[in-house]
């Protein structure tokens, strides 16, 4: 948590803020014993919790790309799927020219399969399962479909995820932090007025962690969704909000 605090000599920040609300200190009493500074001040100011929130287009989209296979050995399983990951990773460098520092390898694992008898309780080796899967930054939201498309009939048959987001919320901090601000004075100034006072200027600043969440989607096989004009499987970015909280103490005059 980040805190700015006025300096004051006279001034001594007592109490805690209020969580989703707001109240004037001194409406509801004061607990407990305190110096003249104390009382004075815990009595003339606002507590308020202002909340600030803005809706912004995304422009990267993560996606976990990945190839599976089964065979009757370990080892075939292994090559026949190295393969199939080789030439998708070879795809997506050289055909979609995306920089092999946006390719990750996520997951790799080779994995007996079993089958489990009825009669006599046992279970059996009746293959293996090769995972690998890959980690892709992507750039150009409109062409992810497409992508997917093209990496599916390359042999990707297992598509974990595809996630949307921004890849630098904090170009939006600044924004988002004044939309808050400016909702906490609004509520501290509702809040002085009612109590006949004027409202003074903030001497205690706290700001919650921000929030941004991504969107994920669900990517289906081409041939199991309805195709765009443009022949590939249309996956819509959306929209994502960035959400923050200030705790805010105001004076009273």
């Amino acid at each position: 948590m980040k805190m700015w605090l006025k300096p004051a000599a006279s001034i001594l920040i007592a109490g805690s803020l209020l969580m989703g609300g707001a109240y004037v200190n001194g409406s509801w009493g004061v607990v407990g014993t305190a110096t003249a500074a104390e009382s004075n001040f815990q009595t003339n100011v606002v507590s308020v919790q202002g909340k600030g929130e803005i809706t912004v287009k995304p422009d990267v989209a993560y996606l976990s790309i990945g190839v599976v296979t089964k065979a009757k050995t370990a080892q075939e399983a292994q090559k026949t799927n190295g393969e199939k990951a080789a030439k998708l990773t070879k795809l997506l460098k050289e055909t979609w020219g995306i920089n092999e520092k946006d390719i990750k390898t996520g997951q790799f694992s080779v994995r007996p399969d079993y089958t489990y008898n009825d009669k006599t309780g046992a279970e059996s080796i009746n293959g293996y399962t090769a995972r690998y899967s890959l980690d892709v930054t992507y750039r150009n939201l409109d062409k992810v479909g497409e992508l997917l498309d093209a990496a599916s009939a390359a042999g990707a048959n297992q598509i974990d995820d595809i996630r949307f987001g921004a890849e630098k919320p904090e170009q939006y901090e600044e924004q988002v932090i004044q939309k808050a601000m400016a909702d906490a004075g609004r509520k501290a100034g509702i809040l002085t007025k009612a109590a006949g006072r004027t409202l003074g200027q903030a001497v205690s600043i706290s700001l919650e962690n921000a929030s941004m969440p991504s969107i994920s989607v669900q990517y289906k096989a081409v041939n199991e969704v309805a195709m765009d004009s443009a022949g590939s499987t249309p996956v819509e970015a959306g929209e994502i909000e960035l959400r923050t909280t200030v705790n805010v103490v105001y004076e009273m005059k």
